[in-house]
């Protein structure tokens, strides 16, 4: 039973954060054309961010949003955002296109999110 629930939190992870990437992407690719793409790809993330806690909550891990949760993922997140905007700006300093440099960080920080996200979930259930 444990094994098919985890599965579960997997493929309803995956289209979450699909529509978590979607959206950051989105955000990233209009707006790197009039600000800088650090500032482009930061405003897309904590936009994405806001949809993929609550869709997290509530669609991938079926628990009620919390203080406890809440805090939990702004920690999780704060240090994805970090790892992603040193991977991102390490992919454009080796000349990768700043439109491909974020499908290269994505394919990082992903798995790592899930265990992250998954932790916090699990162990700050709201009583």
């Amino acid at each position: 039973m444990d094994r098919n629930k985890t599965i579960g939190e997997i493929i309803r992870f995956g289209i979450v954060g699909s529509t978590a990437m979607v959206l950051h992407y989105s955000i990233y690719w209009l707006l790197q054309h009039w600000i800088n793409v650090n500032i482009a790809y930061s405003i897309g993330y904590f936009l994405s961010f806001l949809v993929n806690y609550y869709l997290s909550a509530h669609f991938t891990f079926k628990e009620k949003t919390s203080k406890e949760n809440g805090a939990g993922f702004i920690g999780a997140h704060a240090f994805n955002y970090f790892l992603q905007i040193v991977l991102f700006n390490f992919f454009l300093w080796m000349g990768l296109h700043h439109l491909l440099a974020p499908f290269a960080v994505l394919a990082i920080t992903v798995p790592t999110n899930f265990i992250i996200v998954r932790f916090v979930f699990k162990h700050f259930k709201r009583k």
